[in-house]
């Protein structure tokens, strides 16, 4: 494993999903190296203009106006998190649909002036939670963090915090699970599939030189 980067586990909160109109409320941060051993972690709330949380979000996060009213600023958040981070590798951010927290990230620290610091790469765990799903023939209804975390068995209850740092752990967790089982497997330990529609499998009128159709394979 290479020691030139780090992962920057991290979950962010808005006041809405729209870059141009909503703000951070919240940062919540795992540091680990290159094999995900922890190195540090911290988590911010961020003072939002209240205009820009929707009555949505702020339902879904818990938004309360005296209390985020106290919170630091997001250049004070920015400038913070830009010392926790490792000055002698690259940064990478990993996260579920990190995408998101990067545009939020991208839009503040270019609005405050303050050079972006992580790498241009990222780490998603929609990405490898599918990736399992097929090599595990393990049909998947979502690959949000709550489907990763219950199928990972990781959530009791069913239902997701919605708070910046207990989210990015639960996303290192799963990241951490489903790494652990995309070991190769031997063939008898692979669920067995099941015969498809026309297969001859079970036909009185002896063997056949076609193949029995893969259900993968089935363009519906």
């Amino acid at each position: 494993m290479s020691a030139e980067f780090a992962f920057a586990f991290m979950d962010c909160e808005f006041g809405g999903l729209d870059v141009e109109i909503h703000d951070l409320t919240e940062v919540g941060i795992i540091m680990t190296d290159a094999r995900l051993a922890e190195t540090a972690e911290a988590q911010w709330r961020v003072r939002p203009r209240p205009e820009r949380v929707s009555p949505e979000a702020a339902a879904i996060f818990g938004y309360d106006e005296a209390l985020w009213a106290k919170a630091p600023g997001v250049r004070q958040v920015l400038t913070e998190i830009v010392e926790m981070l490792p000055k002698d590798r690259k940064v990478i951010p990993a996260g579920q649909n990190v995408r998101m927290d990067v545009l939020f990230l991208e839009r503040a620290f270019k609005s405050c002036n303050i050079p972006y610091p992580f790498d241009y790469h990222v780490i998603d765990l929609a990405t490898l939670f599918y990736s399992w799903s097929l090599v595990a023939g393990e049909p998947v209804r979502a690959i949000s963090l709550r489907q990763a975390a219950m199928t990972a068995g990781l959530l009791e209850g069913g239902t997701i915090a919605h708070r910046a740092l207990e989210d990015a752990r639960l996303t290192l967790e799963c990241f951490r699970h489903y790494i652990g089982r995309l070991a190769p497997r031997e063939p008898a330990e692979m669920p067995a599939e099941e015969p498809t529609e026309g297969s001859t499998e079970g036909s009185t009128d002896g063997p056949t030189d076609e193949p029995i159709q893969n259900p993968s394979d089935d363009p519906s």
